[in-house]
């Protein structure tokens, strides 16, 4: 299944900078550009689009009143200029904020964003949507497709990380908390400052240290009661 996109954006280059970015994915389709939000309206009537990009100031309205005037609410990813609408954005329960110009490291974590809520966290039954979850990492300047269900677990590298997968490695340019926010919580939880695991991949937990494929990973103080109740609850559901 394509995610199917909107851009909305007064600045002709700016719609070409998210146009390039999202050259990269092959599951997300540009339906159409717009640089009057107006004119949206229509194509939002005739099909079911996923994710709009959406500019906040334009002359014919501003993204919040588009925003507001919605018959149904897809994914709303604002693309500003301006760091001081972000409050009011995420209020109106926007799915992420970015700050033009737009680094291909940023637009990145949105797009996993997306694919999580998407793929992820869709109820609908439509089969064409249960794709294997996964998410892109950036890997010596390719994009690396990873499913979730291979992350065993992921290990800080101060201003790197390594994604250790039942496939393999990759060393990534990012910080663990940061990947950790693109993880779902319902199976990925941070139990140390440089550790992040796949719960559904301990094996065994052992004082203070949970194993995953024969590695003995340490729980960090200020970790140790939240990620034991955790790996508890997940063992008690699997036996139930």
């Amino acid at each position: 299944m394509k995610i199917k996109c909107l851009i909305i954006d007064d600045e002709p280059l700016a719609i070409t900078v998210i146009e390039d970015h999202l050259k990269n994915f092959d599951h997300i389709e540009v339906v159409e550009t717009f640089n009057n939000p107006l004119k949206a309206y229509r194509v939002l009537e005739q099909e079911k689009i996923d994710v709009i990009f959406l500019d906040i100031n334009m002359p014919q309205m501003t993204g919040f009143s588009f925003i507001d005037n919605l018959s149904y609410k897809p994914l709303i990813v604002i693309t500003t200029a301006y760091r001081e609408y972000a409050v009011k954005s995420f209020e109106m329960n926007v799915l992420d904020y970015l700050v033009k110009p737009i680094p291909f490291n940023r637009f990145l974590k949105t797009v996993n964003k997306i694919y999580q809520q998407v793929y992820v966290n869709s109820t609908a039954s439509d089969a064409s949507l249960h794709q294997e979850p996964h998410i892109f990492l950036k890997v010596n300047k390719k994009l690396v497709k990873v499913n979730l269900n291979d992350i065993r677990y992921i290990e800080s590298l101060k201003d790197y990380i390594k994604v250790i997968t039942t496939l393999g490695d990759y060393v990534v340019h990012k910080s663990l908390s940061a990947i950790t926010e693109e993880l779902p919580q319902s199976n990925f939880m941070r139990i140390h400052r440089s550790y992040t695991v796949s719960i559904n991949k301990v094996s065994a937990l052992e004082g203070n240290t949970v194993e995953i494929a024969n590695r003995k990973i340490p729980i960090g103080r200020n970790y140790v009661k939240h990620a034991k109740e955790r790996i508890f609850n997940i063992n008690e559901d699997k036996e139930n």
